[in-house]
């Protein structure tokens, strides 16, 4: 749930995020109808806004004290003739940081895969090492590892990117961080920064309960969509995504006027969400509270496309529908077609930095070694 609400972020706190700003703090008019990142218009009287502490103020109320408002940035929505040229700074971005993903995930599997072999010997005679020494209990270290190595490896690889989501929803509760988490941390094609924000507003969540749900359906479906793709591909397809599903965003924002920030990191979630539906069409899917009521995965995929298709047609606000769609769209595409056309295609740049670790020597093993659909 990607969520799109100004009210939520302007007054930083835990509500509705679907009652207006007007309620919020004193923001000038003209902010609350454009519903952007703007500086307000000054008053003769030095008085800064403040923005209202969360709602669960009755344990938090001695930290979390009112802080200024952040000075919001003046930026009109882009007129008609110039508003698409603004797009065309995320659209490379897109580009180059996609490729980059895959590239790096390459360079990821050889490397891995090598190290594998290379530490084979070493890792037998550390379990042979193991079995000799005596067994020791309650050790804090012991019982870690021994959840560690319980998980699956999809659950080991959304491990990482859950605590960097749990980070990121601390910073919000940050008052002196809160003016550089709205401007890096939200993203919004109205704003003087659009490329940063489209990666890391996927890390991004203000609402515990957004956070939580985006984190348990991405651990739902991690073991599925890594055994899938394999843990590099897995990674290089959910980064990219995150971006992608943004730029969808904001090419439905400046088409439609409808600008504003958004934040969340189920665009990238909905990617893996549809890919393992496309990829497992007839797997049994159920709804957390109501578990007595299955559907299959097809069909739960076009309920969401049809949905968020929509939500993006009538202008719902609740949640960026837009970056939903892209989210899911690229899932379906990348399983159909981007595996073949990206992945599969990717032995060229491997053996060129096989040739370039080796000073130009011949071979490239371990090029196309797992993580093929």
């Amino acid at each position: 749930m990607a969520w799109r609400s100004c009210a939520l972020l302007l007054r930083l706190s835990g509500g509705d995020v679907s009652r207006s700003s007007a309620r919020g703090p004193r923001w000038p008019h003209s902010f609350q109808q454009r519903c952007g990142f703007r500086k307000a218009t000054k008053k003769p009287e030095s008085k800064k806004e403040e923005l209202l502490p969360p709602h669960t103020e009755s344990s938090e109320a001695v930290v979390q004290r009112r802080t200024p408002a952040p000075h919001m940035e003046h930026q009109a929505p882009p007129s008609s003739p110039r508003s698409f040229s603004r797009l065309l700074r995320p659209l490379v971005f897109t580009v180059g940081f996609t490729g980059c993903s895959f590239g790096s995930a390459a360079i990821w599997q050889y490397e891995s895969l090598k190290f594998r072999v290379q530490s084979y010997f070493d890792e037998v005679r550390a379990d042979w090492l193991e079995k000799l020494r005596p067994q020791k209990r309650g050790d804090f270290r012991k019982e870690i590892n021994q959840w560690w190595n319980s998980l699956s490896e999809g659950q080991r690889t959304v491990t990482g990117i859950i605590a960097a989501n749990a980070i990121v929803f601390c910073c919000w509760r940050i008052p002196s961080l809160q003016r550089s988490m709205i401007k890096y941390f939200t993203s919004n094609p109205a704003s003087n920064s659009v490329c940063s924000p489209m990666l890391l507003s996927t890390f991004s969540h203000f609402s515990f309960f957004h956070m939580a749900a985006n984190m348990y359906v991405l651990w739902s479906f991690s073991s599925s969509a890594v055994s899938m793709l394999g843990r590099e591909q897995f990674m290089a397809v959910y980064l990219s995504a995150g971006v992608v599903s943004t730029f969808f965003s904001y090419v439905c924002k400046t088409a439609t006027g409808r600008f504003g920030p958004s934040l969340g990191a189920s665009g990238a979630i909905m990617t893996v969400l549809a890919a393992v539906c496309t990829k497992m069409p007839e797997a049994k899917l159920a709804i957390i509270f109501l578990p007595m009521f299955t559907f299959t995965a097809a069909n739960a995929l076009k309920a969401i496309i049809a949905m968020d298709t929509a939500g993006v047609v009538m202008g719902w606000k609740f949640f960026d529908h837009a970056a939903h769609l892209g989210g899911a769209l690229f899932g379906v595409w990348y399983i159909m077609f981007g595996h073949e056309l990206i992945w599969k295609n990717r032995e060229p740049f491997v053996k060129l930095w096989h040739d370039l670790r080796t000073g130009g020597g011949s071979g490239g093993g371990g090029a196309d070694g797992g993580g093929a659909v």
